[in-house]
């Protein structure tokens, strides 16, 4: 008998009816003669009211009551589909992080999943039971309660997928699939059949929301086959998969956009080694990821450094920064605001030279202008003015014809 691990998102379990959908889908599934797992997210909203309700109460919420306030969203999903599902006759159990045994670091707000014991899943699923997973939490080896931050629970299901041996992980949300671009932003916008899992993974990592970034390093270390879909329909997804056919025909897959971006700036950093890692070393040690970096000397000869984070990591970039160029001679640092960063994607990029300078060049015939560039084999990014983000993602697409069926094959 194969197992299947379905993960349900906010939209799917938003309310009763949803939740008998999800219920209807889980108990047709299980008919297949298939096991079923089951991980949930909260219903829409719940977590950001329950983070509005922490920042009523604290200006800097203590990361172990914030974890344990937060976690409860998925508790109430979980309950009530187990009763959705039990309701239609197949017999289910609920179960928290805690209970499943999945056990992660102690970085609240942003724990990583260690190990998950598969025994007590197995138990029950050997007794016939649909078990209904609490995504987006987890246990460190004190006992305390942890969140793998917003999107976690693609996390948890790849990670249980992985953990159990699952034959497919399905992760069903309110988009039928991965498409070439958000479809708010640029309406035509085209649905991909497959998409590589290394494509996938800068996407994911670039602002496409459709998969939380950790899920997808999971899927490709663990070799689970991915799935996205959408609960609302029975229309075939998008396919994760490790290699597709034609893909060095296909020079840009696809664009994303992040927004809340902010631009950080130390000027005459000295110029040494060990200077670069004691400034990225403080940043990191308070769970800041960094983005762009660019050092370039200027005109006294001295070095300058700039780098990016999100807008909402602000507060305590400044706090490492400002501990990390004391006596170091730095004249100092400034913050800018009000950034979005916009990336173009694709295996085709390692065998075509030209494509950073389509970019550009639709980017400069639309008049946004480029603050920063990054850029790997796969992806290039390039750091804009908030308010044209939307405008560069639609400039982009464009230029890579990816609206059209053949996508960007014909594109260098």
């Amino acid at each position: 008998m194969s197992l299947i691990v379905q993960k349900y998102g906010g939209t799917s379990v938003a309310n009763a009816d949803r939740l008998r959908n999800v219920a209807r889908r889980v108990c047709r599934t299980k008919a297949m003669g298939h096991d079923v797992v089951v991980v949930a997210s909260a219903a829409a909203g719940t977590t950001d009211k329950l983070i509005a309700m922490a920042h009523e109460i604290s200006n800097d919420p203590h990361g172990r009551e914030y974890d344990m306030l937060v976690s409860t969203g998925e508790q109430i999903s979980v309950a009530l589909l187990a009763m959705a599902i039990q309701e239609l006759g197949c017999p289910s159990v609920s179960m928290t992080g805690f209970q499943v045994g999945i056990l992660t670091d102690s970085a609240h707000t942003k724990a990583r999943i260690i190990d998950i014991s598969t025994e007590k899943v197995l138990e029950e699923l050997h007794k016939g039971q649909i078990v209904v997973i609490a995504g987006f939490q987890g246990v460190d080896i004190t006992g305390n309660i942890t969140t793998l931050g917003r999107g976690g629970s693609d996390t948890s299901a790849v990670a249980v997928a992985a953990a159990l041996k699952a034959h497919r992980c399905e992760i069903y949300t309110d988009v039928d699939g991965v498409y070439t671009a958000d479809p708010r932003i640029v309406p035509s916008a085209r649905k991909l059949n497959t998409i590589r899992a290394d494509e996938m993974l800068e996407l994911a990592g670039l602002g496409a929301k459709v998969l939380q970034l950790r899920s997808v390093e999971f899927a490709s270390k663990y070799n689970v086959p991915l799935e996205v879909l959408t609960s609302f329909s029975d229309e075939p997804g998008t396919l994760i998969v490790q290699e597709t056919q034609n893909m060095e025909e296909i020079v840009v897959t696809g664009v994303a956009l992040v927004k809340n971006q902010a631009r950080v700036n130390i000027f005459n950093v000295p110029d040494r080694p060990g200077v670069a890692a004691r400034i990225f070393g403080a940043i990191a040690k308070k769970n800041v990821d960094v983005d762009m970096i660019v050092q370039a000397k200027n005109r006294e000869g001295e070095p300058d450094m700039s780098f990016t984070v999100s807008k909402l990591e602000l507060k305590k970039t400044e706090q490492a920064v400002n501990e990390a160029i004391k006596g170091l001679g730095s004249s100092g640092m400034t913050i800018e605001e009000g950034f979005a960063k916009v990336s173009a994607v694709g295996i085709g990029m390692r065998g075509h030279p030209g494509v950073a300078a389509q970019m550009f060049e639709a980017l400069a015939a639309n008049k946004i202008n480029i603050e920063m560039i990054s850029t790997s084999e796969i992806k290039i990014s390039c750091l804009v003015k908030e308010d044209q983000g939307e405008q560069a993602v639609r400039a982009v697409h464009e230029s890579f014809q990816l609206g059209e069926p053949s996508g960007a094959a014909t594109s260098a």
